[in-house]
């Protein structure tokens, strides 16, 4: 005789009941986990789209830089040091170097083929290339 057989029917009825009982219960579990697995992830892929967007709209946004007082709008995230010198009217010559502004340290200088990333309140000058001490410029 196996084990079942010897059992009570009642006592065997009422453990099927909890059996089931519990598959049922485990299985509301599990949907209500996975629902809220779902939503969570919505919630978090709604976020990512909306920061997405908004990174995309600064990265569109032209970048605002001065070059000797005057302010110029830069689509591009990077320029050449040759790109800058033909922003303004007339384009910067060679007789002239073009400089960053370095807050608070030494203002660098800016080769023809050097990149520059851009940003907003980035500001350049320019200097005579060549300085001949005691000499009037004309």
């Amino acid at each position: 005789m196996s084990t079942n057989e010897r059992k009570d029917p009642v006592v065997q009825e009422s453990d099927e009941e909890a059996i089931k009982a519990f598959q049922i219960r485990q299985a509301r579990e599990l949907a209500e986990f996975e629902a809220k697995q779902r939503q969570e992830l919505a919630e978090f892929e709604k976020r990512e789209q909306e920061e997405l967007r908004q990174f995309e709209a600064r990265a569109r946004r032209p970048y605002e830089i001065r070059i000797d007082r005057t302010d110029y709008k830069v689509a591009e995230h990077k320029r050449t040091g040759a790109q800058l010198r033909t922003l303004p009217t007339p384009p910067i010559g060679s007789d002239r170097d073009l400089f960053e502004v370095v807050p608070g340290g030494s203002d660098k200088k800016i080769e023809d083929n050097e990149e520059v990333t851009m940003r907003d309140g980035l500001r350049f000058f320019t200097a005579p290339a060549q300085i001949n001490p005691g000499c009037a410029e004309r």
